[in-house]
């Protein structure tokens, strides 16, 4: 009997500190530790994130170790985020993996955190340990999920990424569109916080959208050539927006809170929709996946599912617990990586800016 591929995975890129281990392709624990620091100053403040990820990382290490049953010793290698991110934050996880890893005696696997969103579709879950994702502050409900084949288009989308990718194998990604100034996680976080909600607002804005009339206001649609993305104009367009109606009605707002977040929600959405639309016909291709934070939105992924019926998309959505930065992805493209001895040695640097 050939011998387990053990991997533990690291993730630091952001404001998340996460770790996980996977066996032969199984996930065995996934814990994440959220900042929750980042919500008094309206957005994340990398400093402080820093500091926070050296505060967590080994307890969320250790934790992931213990709740995966294994000894440290049979790691068979550390994988971990070398980018893009925030370069202090992705400095403690570098540090760490490569520390760890020189203790171990064991191969180190740099990840690059986008292609970790797109394969956060095929990790695999043993039976037992669906809901073993030990989230500090919270835990999100999951899925069953069926795995993509090959070629498939991922529409990747987060607080700072957009990104239609056209997936061709677990290595070989080609990005047909991005977002040519913000990302559409950071319009849902600008909208929220114009209209003064709690950071990260993103999820709130879903939330109250699910009781709002989604055509109640209108606003404007960059018109974008190609498969590329803007969001910069809607942001200044829902700012003008809020700033004209609240000066005739200060509780404008308040009064119709859950419509503002339904229509904006809806328009995000259909830009993004009528790329992916675009991208699959273009391709020929009709399985179709999201990954990324704003893929745990409920709005794009009924959207998609809509979509699913209406042009017989084949479609791919990731577990809540595999949306939003996890490590679990990150130890998943490390198993792939590991079975093609994709390492790197001891002097590798995290990026800041690490292209798909």
């Amino acid at each position: 009997m050939s011998k387990s591929i053990i991997i533990l995975g690291i993730e630091s890129s952001c404001d998340d500190t996460a770790a996980a281990v996977i066996k032969d392709g199984k996930l065995l624990a996934n814990v994440v530790a959220n900042q929750e620091i980042h919500r008094q100053y309206g957005g994340v403040v990398p400093e402080l994130a820093s500091r926070a990820h050296q505060q967590n990382i080994i307890p969320v290490v250790d934790s992931a170790i213990r709740k995966s049953g294994i000894l440290k010793e049979n790691i068979s290698a550390v994988a971990f985020t070398r980018g893009p991110g925030l370069m202090g934050s992705l400095l403690v996880g570098t540090s760490f993996a490569k520390a760890f890893a020189m203790g171990l005696n064991v191969p180190l696997i740099e990840v690059n955190h986008m292609q970790a969103h797109i394969l956060a579709h095929f990790i695999g879950e043993e039976s037992g340990i669906k809901n073993q994702e030990s989230r500090i502050n919270s835990q999100q409900p999951t899925t069953n999920n069926k795995q993509p084949s090959f070629p498939f288009l991922c529409l990747t989308v987060s607080g700072g990424h957009t990104q239609i990718v056209l997936v061709k194998d677990y290595f070989d990604m080609t990005v047909l569109g991005e977002t040519i100034d913000d990302a559409a996680g950071e319009a849902f976080d600008k909208a929220a916080k114009i209209m003064l909600l709690p950071y990260p607002g993103g999820p709130l804005i879903d939330k109250y959208a699910a009781t709002g009339n989604p055509l109640k206001f209108k606003f404007t649609k960059p018109q974008i050539p190609e498969l590329n993305f803007s969001f910069s104009g809607l942001k200044t367009g829902f700012m003008n927006f809020i700033n004209n109606e609240t000066a005739k009605n200060p509780n404008f707002v308040s009064e119709n809170l859950h419509d503002i977040c339904a229509s904006i929600q809806h328009t995000i959405i259909e830009i993004l929709m009528s790329k992916l639309k675009k991208a699959a016909f273009q391709t020929n291709i009709n399985h179709i996946a999201i990954a990324g934070g704003v893929s745990a939105n409920s709005g794009l992924r009924n959207a998609l599912k809509q979509t699913e019926t209406e042009l017989g998309w084949k479609t791919f959505i990731p577990d809540f617990q595999f949306c939003t930065d996890n490590a679990a992805m990150i130890a998943i493209t490390g198993y792939f990586k590991f079975m093609k001895n994709d390492f790197v040695s001891q002097s590798t640097a995290p990026l800041a800016r690490y292209s798909l």
